[in-house]
């Protein structure tokens, strides 16, 4: 019997570290026959949106069809795509990323059978068919009555570290109190020194315009005092080199000298393949800059990282590796990137700036667990720094973990033990094979 499979899905970190493995699993299970099996994906709009979760789902081969999140919601309201797709009789709907109330409205319409994969929270338990979750907490808070329902199938992210990572232990840091002192990355060619840093400033205006001064200033006091740590920005797959740059420049961002940072200026090799660009400061360091997407490998092999609040902080989570969350509050109304109704009020015309203070406030008076790891595990796992950052007070904590290794181990093992097993995307394969089956 001919079906469909119809993904459901909206960021960046969703397309790529859940849909991914998934339409893989699916396609290993259940053919790559178009005739029989065909998969469609559909983008709804997120706040954390690049631009190019479409062009990346278009990027599987698995994928038959994508339609943007611009046209989400006259599908949801008329069912009908924007390209005016068909629909075959027998289909499942499969949610991975959005609003749980998605899968079910669309798979009422379209008469779809509905398995949701629930990383912390599962609703809609009467109106769903299947939930696979990612651990058995999840399942254990619902009504007895709906645990049928529940299957625990593990954690997607571990699907996307285990491709990326290859056969080196995720999280495992070389150099850092141990025997290695440099190793070769096979993806990226970049020859990794003693100790490696990652730096995480965002990719929207308001978080690299204190980001990206206070990070670097924050490399440059830890270089002068440990030399062999080099640095190196992941950046962002909307961001260009340039707009970068353009934070770290005095003349175009009035935040660079409010941290003590006098500049950075780009330098891009001629040869692109064989080197990367780097931005190098007025003292001399230089932060190199990887432009491979995503970059899972290059953080996993990291000792350390430093981000922003956001998704960054959940999938360096999800890779084990330890972090300090940065949120530099030198200027209220500078941080509007929030999540959900705070990030659209925070970014209304005219009043924005209003709401973006009042929301910054109100966070202020919050006890932590801002960051993803903390809000999992309800504990502070890895430290949370908010206020008027200083470099030299961060430096300072940075020099003592690398002083201290046993201590980025113990942030490493609580960040593994948070998350779930692996396996996850088969495990949802197996879920919609039954439910096609019926």
């Amino acid at each position: 019997m001919a079906a469909d499979i119809l993904i459901l899905s909206n960021g960046p970190g969703e397309v790529t570290t859940w849909v991914r493995p998934v339409v893989k699993a699916l396609r290993q299970k259940l053919g790559y026959d178009r005739n029989s099996m065909r998969i469609s994906v559909v983008l709804s709009p997120c706040p954390n949106s690049s631009g190019t979760e479409a062009d990346i789902a278009r990027s599987f081969p698995e994928v038959d069809r994508v339609q943007t999140a611009e046209y989400f919601w006259q599908f949801l309201l008329w069912g009908k795509t924007f390209d005016n797709w068909d629909w075959r009789k027998c289909g499942v709907v499969v949610f991975l990323g959005g609003d749980q109330i998605f899968p079910v409205v669309i798979g009422k319409r379209l008469g779809y059978s509905t398995v949701v994969y629930a990383e912390w929270e599962a609703r809609w338990h009467s109106l769903v068919d299947r939930f696979g979750v990612m651990k058995p907490e999840v399942a254990a808070r619902v009504p007895k009555k709906f645990a049928h329902k529940f299957t625990v199938v593990g954690d997607l992210m571990q699907e996307a570290r285990q491709e990326e990572g290859g056969s080196r232990g995720v999280g495992e840091v070389r150099g850092v109190g141990g025997e290695n002192t440099s190793t070769s990355s096979p993806s990226s060619n970049l020859t990794l020194p003693t100790e490696l840093i990652g730096i995480l400033p965002g990719s929207k205006a308001a978080k690299l315009m204190q980001g990206v001064p206070l990070t670097l200033a924050i490399a440059e006091y830890v270089h002068a005092r440990r030399p062999q740590t080099k640095f190196v920005i992941p950046v962002a797959p909307t961001l260009d080199l340039q707009t970068l740059a353009s934070f770290a420049n005095p003349q175009k961002n009035s935040f660079v000298q409010t941290f003590g940072f006098k500049a950075a200026s780009l330098i891009v090799p001629i040869a692109i393949d064989s080197e990367r660009a780097i931005l190098k400061t007025a003292t001399g360091l230089c932060v190199e800059l990887s432009t491979q997407t995503p970059a899972y490998d290059l953080l996993s092999q990291c000792c350390l990282c430093l981000t922003t609040v956001g998704a960054n902080t959940a999938e360096l989570g999800a890779l084990a590796v330890p972090m300090i969350v940065l949120l530099p509050t030198q200027q209220l109304d500078a941080m509007r990137s929030w999540d959900g109704l705070p990030g659209l009020l925070a970014n209304l015309p005219i009043v924005g700036s209003g709401f973006a203070k009042m929301i910054n406030w109100l966070v202020l008076r919050r006890l932590g667990l801002l960051a993803w790891p903390n809000i999992w595990a309800q504990e502070m796992i890895v430290p949370e720094l908010v206020g008027k950052l200083q470099p030299q007070e961060v430096g300072e904590m940075i020099l003592d973990y690398l002083a201290h290794p046993e201590k980025l181990a113990e942030i490493r093992a609580k960040l593994q033990s948070i998350r779930g097993e692996s396996g996850a995307a088969q495990k949802l394969a197996t879920l919609v094979e039954e439910e096609l089956a019926k």
